[in-house]
């Protein structure tokens, strides 16, 4: 009995929807003049909850042939008791004077078909004063634009302002062209290591026979500052301006400690014979002789790179000029690219005027 009861209920709402299903259609003016603009509204009245589907137009589609739509516009009001009001408003025109009918209009409610009532439409043509033939005037000519001098003055002043630029660049070239560079060439020379030059150093002491000579003093000065040329080299302090003892305390935390005695040992002699006029023996010098040529090699520093890049000095007046050319070419540039993006405004500009 209850599902007798629900089964009664759920047709009886039915029913009662689709009774309550109506369409509706109305226009504003069933008469308008050749090219004017009407609106006709299709309504229908059904629960948010349902679809509607009202016809599509795209614009400039005939409704009817002579009577075309122009916009489709769908509107929503709520009418209460659960119900609102859905309407596509067609706005429609025409250009022949006729009598237009409007077919019935189908609209789509829950899939089911709905058709509006059909309309007319009354197109007039415009009313001619055939009593006044002489002021009916035929198309005119293309006339031209007035001659604005404010549309024209912005790109003619920067035209000018262009070719004042231009006639700079220019001169500014002329300059740079006559205002020869300064070729200044690297050269590559081949370098001697610290341990190599101390050795060519140490054989000409030799060659000179130095080591046999009487004059201990002359002896002792050359080999000792050979040494401080290469300690100042290899390590990188100023040992030609320190004593004996400073450069020993200076080698003293890196270097061998037997290496040290004999350098020290070596120093220690040569103030003696500087200072204190100290005789030596030639054992004794060939001792030292080969004690600095030790120290040397246990000292010197293999794989260095042997070539180096000299780059020559200039003048003042030639990096004047070097400083000189390269403003030059700065102003030239910006010169230039100024004047390229005057160009391309201008272009446009004119362009735009013209068209």
């Amino acid at each position: 009995m209850k599902r007798i009861f629900l089964l009664i209920s759920l047709i009886a709402n039915v029913l009662l929807t689709s009774a309550q299903v109506s369409v509706e259609v109305e226009i504003d003016s069933i008469q308008i003049f050749v090219g004017q603009q009407t609106h006709l509204r299709l309504t229908t009245n059904v629960q948010p909850s349902q679809k509607v589907e009202f016809p599509q137009f795209q614009p400039t589609q005939m409704m009817t042939p002579g009577v075309e739509v122009l916009k489709c516009e769908e509107q929503k009001q709520d009418i209460g008791d659960g119900f609102e009001a859905r309407t596509m408003v067609y706005t429609l025109t025409s250009f022949d004077d006729t009598l237009y009918y409007l077919p019935p209009l189908t609209v789509k409610v829950d899939g089911k078909q709905y058709k509006s009532k059909s309309l007319a439409l009354k197109v007039l043509t415009i009313d001619v004063d055939t009593t006044k033939v002489d002021q009916f005037f035929g198309p005119k000519d293309v006339q031209d634009n007035p001659f604005l001098w404010s549309e024209w003055s912005l790109p003619f002043w920067l035209s000018v302002l262009m070719l004042v630029l231009l006639a700079l660049c220019y001169y500014l070239y002329l300059r740079l062209r006559d205002n020869k560079p300064i070729i200044s060439h690297i050269r590559i020379v081949k370098r001697l290591l610290p341990h190599q030059k101390a050795m060519q150093e140490i054989e000409q002491i030799k060659a000179d026979k130095m080591v046999a000579s009487e004059n201990s003093k002359e002896y002792y000065t050359k080999l000792t500052d050979t040494l401080r040329k290469y300690i100042e080299e290899r390590y990188g302090f100023n040992a030609m301006e320190m004593t004996s003892s400073e450069i020993i305390e200076r080698l003293t935390a890196s270097q061998d400690q037997k290496a040290l005695d004999e350098l020290r040992e070596l120093f220690m002699t040569a103030d003696l014979v500087k200072f204190a006029k100290y005789s030596t023996l030639i054992n004794e010098n060939d001792k030292n002789l080969v004690s600095a040529i030790d120290f040397i090699n246990q000292t010197k520093l293999e794989n260095q790179p042997v070539e180096e890049k000299v780059k020559p000095q200039l003048s003042e007046e030639d990096q004047r000029t070097q400083k000189s050319r390269r403003l030059l070419k700065t102003v030239i540039t910006l010169i230039s690219v100024v004047c390229a993006g005057l160009f391309g405004f201008v272009a446009y500009t004119l362009y735009q005027l013209l068209n």
